[in-house]
């Protein structure tokens, strides 16, 4: 019987297995993940689950038993090494495999000489937000190195919850390389609004000691101190134990478009460790998603179980993200971008709309709590419109 093993416990680890099942694949199905914990929602954790307004349970992915989906469980236990068709687990396990599917995402990248202290905490893990929520529970501040979403959101839950928070951000800007300057003005005066101290252009040089709480010496010789921390400053792959494949791994998994691991004739790469061929762009952008995950894991159970593939993943990829009551979307690739235009401005941060144009074609747009012009530019993100085709769409939509 044909074995398809699936490393990686998280989002596109569990839609490949479900997607598999409902495609009709009659096989064997493992599933291994390091955390002991059933699948479950990472967005929640800078948000719902830190701020403690949802219950653990809620951010749960599967709904129903995992034993209906005939899969054989391997939780709490790591991939160390792979080699003969077989993976080895941390517990001395062996899993021979026919096909194996990598969706072992990646981990929070660390600060050169970052500290192992118990104030200090990174945000990946579920354990991860325990630790932090329990020190903004008895702290008053929060000092938040990184001004990426996962910095902004940890930022805005604290800052609801009555904290004083300071964000450091070495660029000049924030956001400046994924949003261009002009949007990343627009996301740290979101923080500021909503009383955030946000320090851009400062390089952190180390941490030094502070009774228990946390400081941070600048390169200008300033300290910043604080109750407890965050370090969000972007991630790295972690692929080590996937060396006997042969294949490269640092930058993330090499794949086709429909998640071969390219080098191989019976590996797959699912979300964020894997870099899929764009079907339009043809490069391999890493899309670390939530709707990228789940794209990919449809993908790759229809290819494995012979089905006819029946959509193209991240053809026009979805991101969004909540901060202060407003849900910041994001479709397309602005990294494509060569420039920005505002295509709606109410002058306030809320209904802000801008479009992302790579030599006059739009490539992707970004909304800031506007769901219902967003929608109407999907069409034309993913027809890769012209200027003049957009411009005439924003002033039928602002016509309205």
């Amino acid at each position: 019987m044909v074995h398809v093993v699936v490393v990686g416990a998280g989002l596109g680890g569990l839609r490949t297995v479900e997607c598999l099942r409902s495609e009709g694949f009659s096989g064997r199905i493992s599933l291994v993940g390091d955390e002991a914990h059933e699948p479950y929602d990472r967005p929640p954790l800078s948000k719902q689950i830190l701020a403690g307004t949802w219950p653990e349970e809620r951010a749960t992915l599967h709904r129903g038993e995992l034993a209906d989906l005939a899969v054989s469980l391997y939780l709490g236990r790591s991939a160390i090494g792979l080699d003969g068709g077989a993976i080895e687990l941390d517990d001395g396990t062996r899993l021979h495999y026919d096909t194996l599917v990598v969706a072992t995402g990646v981990r929070p990248r660390r600060l050169p000489g970052q500290p192992d202290h118990p104030e200090l905490h990174v945000l990946r893990t579920l354990e991860d937000c325990r630790a932090l929520r329990d020190s903004i529970s008895r702290a008053r501040s929060l000092l938040v190195v990184g001004a990426g979403f996962i910095g902004a959101e940890v930022a805005a839950t604290a800052r609801m919850a009555g904290r004083e928070v300071t964000m450091l951000e070495a660029l000049p800007v924030p956001f400046a390389r994924v949003l261009g300057e002009q949007m990343g003005q627009l996301c740290a005066r979101l923080q500021t609004d909503n009383g955030v101290s946000v320090r851009c252009g400062v390089r952190l040089m180390d941490f030094v000691d502070s009774d228990g709480g946390i400081a941070a010496q600048l390169a200008d010789g300033t300290v910043v101190r604080a109750d407890c921390g965050v370090v969000g400053v972007g991630t790295v792959v972690d692929g080590g134990w996937l060396s006997g494949l042969g294949v490269p791994t640092e930058g993330g998994l090499l794949c086709d478009a429909t998640g071969l691991v390219e080098g191989t004739g019976n590996v797959y790469g699912v979300g964020d460790i894997a870099a899929w061929r764009h079907p339009t762009f043809g490069d391999r952008p890493r899309i670390e998603h939530w709707t990228s995950a789940t794209e990919q894991a449809a993908v790759v159970a229809q290819h494995i179980a012979g089905a006819k593939i029946t959509r193209l993943a991240d053809a026009v990829p979805y991101f969004w993200s909540d901060q202060y009551g407003l849900t910041l979307q994001l479709i397309g690739r602005c990294d494509l971008a060569t420039s920005v235009e505002v295509l709606h401005d109410p002058g306030v941060i809320k209904g802000t709309v801008a479009g992302y144009f790579a030599d006059g074609a739009l490539v992707a747009v970004l909304a800031f709590h506007a769901p219902r012009l967003l929608n109407r530019y999907r069409l034309l993100v993913a027809n890769g419109a012209s200027q003049q085709e957009v411009n005439s769409a924003a002033a039928e939509l602002a016509s309205r």
